[in-house]
Order: structure tokens, then sequence, then C-alpha cells
């Protein structure tokens, strides 16, 4: 009854003075559990970037990975956003303010004034290899104008659509990540060719198992390659997609955005120029990979032969032994100790000897011939099987 009380007490303590109830439960409150969840909110996962400005500075910054604000900030769709975190897949998504890269093993997000790389997506030699393409291209283009303005001409080079910056960051991907797949393709070649050419001379199992390690290397670069084409091949194929590059050209106000009608020349030369270059690596790699299954196949054609070999001389030796037991078979009875009456005649010895011989003879001729018999190809069977099989084909036609 007591506890009734104090209880109803506490209610209306609750609602006549909340801020006395409030230090009251705070003191009575029991300490915090596991199954109490936590009042702190979850921090929103970030992604670590390398940010390069138009300028070429470098900055590596953090960015939410929510994906409302990766959509208004960078003008991304949600989709594009389960591309930067999980797809290992190559392709180009073109988007109004926004070109969003990711080729082999290279994530990019390029804007007209910045790009950004991904750095947990992006392996380090890639990224270097980006950073240092895209430096080394704005250099040579501030020294150009800067060379212009002291000169005072205009210089219409760097009007076109090749100086914006857009540019120069696809072009900076396109190199690093070509400059990747040589390296890539190179670095299995070279090993590969050393081990096709010890196999021309002997076939050796430790020679063999590296070369299947190799081919599945090839075969995984060439796949790498095609996808890397097919993505550039992509945007190629269509005059909207190209047109969709200019991205100063559709945030200048004064200036009309680029539509399918207009000049499209510098940016499919751009991706024209690489694509060649991609499609001779994959080319290269399917080459290789083609040798390498090649040898392989001779490799299994040798050790199958050299195998059967084996087993056929295997075979020969068991039909040997066969005859051997057969005559022996017979000249035991002759040298068993008990009575007979053949060792009392002096042909009895010769006589066994031979006849043993002779059966051991039949024995092994008659285990080659039953040898040879399922060695030989019989031609006739298989030509009877296809005329038979033609002969069914031609009533199902009628």
């Amino acid at each position: 009854m007591a506890m009734r009380l104090i209880r109803h007490s506490y209610r209306i303590c609750f609602t006549a003075h909340p801020l006395t109830v409030r230090s009251i439960t705070t003191k009575a409150s029991a300490p915090p559990t596991a199954s109490t969840p936590s009042a702190i909110p979850c921090q929103p996962k970030r992604l670590r970037c390398t940010e390069v400005d138009e300028n070429g500075d470098v900055t590596v910054r953090y960015i939410s990975a929510k994906k409302t604000e990766l959509t208004t900030r960078y003008g991304l769709v949600p989709r594009d956003i389960r591309k930067i975190e999980l797809s290992t897949l190559s392709h180009i998504g073109i988007r109004p303010s926004t070109v969003l890269i990711h080729l082999f093993h290279l994530k990019v997000l390029v804007q007209r004034d910045r790009a950004l790389i991904f750095d947990d997506a992006t392996s380090p030699t890639s990224r270097e290899a980006f950073l240092r393409d895209i430096g080394e291209a704005i250099k040579q283009r501030n020294a150009a104008l800067a060379e212009v303005a002291c000169e005072r001409k205009e210089d219409e080079t760097y009007a076109q659509p090749q100086a914006t910056f857009e540019f120069l960051a696809i072009e900076a991907v396109l190199s690093s990540v070509v400059t990747e797949l040589e390296g890539e393709l190179a670095a299995v070649r070279h090993p590969a060719d050393r081990v096709l050419a010890s196999l021309e001379d002997d076939v050796d199992r430790r020679v063999l198992l590296n070369l299947f390690g190799l081919s599945g290397r090839a075969t995984w670069i060439a796949a790498q390659a095609e996808l890397v084409l097919g993505a550039v091949e992509d945007v190629l194929d269509w005059d909207d997609s190209l047109a969709a590059l200019y991205l100063t050209e559709k945030a200048d106000p004064n200036a009309l955005a680029k539509t399918v009608d207009d000049d499209l020349t510098a940016a499919e030369s751009l991706l024209g120029s690489y694509y060649n270059a991609l499609n001779e690596i994959v080319q290269e790699a399917q080459s290789l990979v083609s040798s390498i299954r090649n040898t392989q196949e001779s490799a299994s054609a040798i050790l199958d032969a050299n195998r059967n070999s084996l087993m056929l001389l295997d075979l020969k030796y068991r039909m040997g032994t066969l005859g051997l037991a057969s005559g022996s078979f017979f000249s035991a009875f002759y040298g068993m100790n008990i009575s007979n009456y053949i060792v009392d005649y002096n042909w009895a010895f010769p006589g066994v000897c031979g006849t043993s011989a002779v059966l051991a003879v039949i024995a092994t001729c008659y285990g080659s011939s039953v040898l040879r018999k399922l060695m030989r190809v019989r031609m006739e069977g298989h030509r009877d099987a296809r005329s038979l099989v033609s002969g069914r084909w031609s009533k199902t036609m009628k």
C-alpha cells in the first residue's frame, strides 16, 4: 500500500513540478545497461578524398557519405553513390554538373573547377599517376596562358574545350588508366614470355603451375581492359554524352550549352585517341591469353601422351608377365614333389620346357593382339555413326 501511495504522489509531482521530478529521476535512475540505447547519434560515414582545384592545388579532405548531401552538393543521383561505395565495374556517369568516372582502380568525380579522387576506392598508384598527370597539364596550360598574356596576343587554342579543367581532368584519368594497364600487362607479359620459351624445350611441372597463375592474371587484365574500353565506347557512341562533357559552357550563363548539333570534335578526338590506346591493350592482352592457353593445351597434350605411353608400357609388361605366368603354371606341375612318371623319360625336361615356352609365347601374343585392338582407332565405326546420324537428320528434315 505504501508503494502505491508513493507512486501516486510521484505522478502528481510529475504533472505539477517537472523540474523537481527531473532531479528526482536523475538521482533514482538506474545505471545504463548494454540494452539501453545510446542517446548519442551515430556519426555518418565519411569518405576520404583528395581534391584538385583548377589552379592545381591539392588538398585532402573528408566529405559526408550521406545520400542527401552528395546528391545536392555534387549533382549526383542515389545510384551513383552506390557505385562509388560498392561497384567494381568501370563506367562513366555524366550528370548536369558532374562527371563520375570509375575506370580500373580510379574513382574520380570531375566538375568544371575541381576534381575529387576517392582515396578509399582508388589504389595509391592510380592516385599518384592522376595527380602527376593533371598537375603537369595545369602547369602547361598556365604557362601557355602567361606567355600569351605577356605577348598580348589572342590565342584561340585555349578558348577551346581542351583547356577547360574538366577536359584536363578526364585526359589525366584516361592517361593514368592507360599507363597502369600497360604496366600491369608488361608485368605479366615478360614472365609469361620466359615461361613460354622454357616450355618449348622441356615441360616442367613447376613452370607449368607458374604458367597457370600467369594465365589467370592475364585473363583478369584483359577483362578489366575490356570493361574500360566499353565504358569509353559508351560515351563515344552517343552525341548527347559527348555534349554533356562540356561542363564549363553549361555553367557559364553567357555561353550556350553544347548540343548534338554543335562541333564535338574536341571531346570525340580526346576519347577517340585513348579508345585506340585501350583497344591496343585489349588486343595485346587477348593475344597473350591466347598464347598461354595454346601452350597450356599443348603441354596438356604432351603430358597426356606421356601418361598414355607409360600406361601402354605398363600394359605391355603385364602381358609379358601374363605369358611367363602361363608358362610357369604348366611347368609347376612338372616340378611338384609328387609321384609322376614323366621324369623317367629323357625327353621329359626339354618337353616341359618347350611346352612352357610355347604357352608363354601364345599368352603374350594374345595379350598383345588384344592391346593393339584397343589402341586401334576404327575409322569405319566413326563413318558408320556419321552416316547413321546424317540419315536420321535427312529423315527429320523430310
